[in-house]
């Protein structure tokens, strides 16, 4: 393994919770922008691996929804149609190539969401008693 690959490893080990999940839609919105170039150029082997490793990263984040949380349910039910949807714009090439733009929207939308809520939940401290010295 080379230095960079160590490097990347390494970091990618000491990210935290939101950050990894942030990683993974970053990483699922640029191989959906892959996606759409490749059917352009139609280059098609680059199109259908690129479509099925996002497949790969929603399907990952259905698997790890904590679904004893309210939100788990709604999360899943729209990951689910996110697979669905993925699954057409493979078979359907061209004729659902207009998809792509609106399943990379979502995935952009929920990014923002996890962002939002994950910066939210850092900014909250707690408040200890103050001591008063005189």
């Amino acid at each position: 393994m080379n230095g960079y690959s160590q490097y990347k490893e390494k970091s990618i080990y000491s990210m935290s919770g939101p950050e990894l999940l942030l990683l993974l839609f970053d990483e699922a919105i640029r191989r959906l922008t892959r996606a759409e170039h490749a059917l352009q150029d139609k280059n098609y082997k680059d199109f259908d691996d690129c479509v099925t490793r996002v497949t790969k990263i929603v399907r990952y984040l259905t698997d790890i929804l904590d679904m004893s949380q309210p939100i788990a349910w709604d999360l899943k039910r729209i990951y689910d149609y996110l697979v669905f949807d993925l699954s057409r714009v493979r078979a359907g090439r061209e004729r659902q190539e207009s998809e792509i733009g609106r399943i990379r929207h979502i995935l952009s939308e929920l990014r923002e969401g996890f962002d939002g809520a994950s910066r939210k939940v850092s900014d909250t401290h707690v408040v200890r008693g103050k001591e008063i010295r005189g």
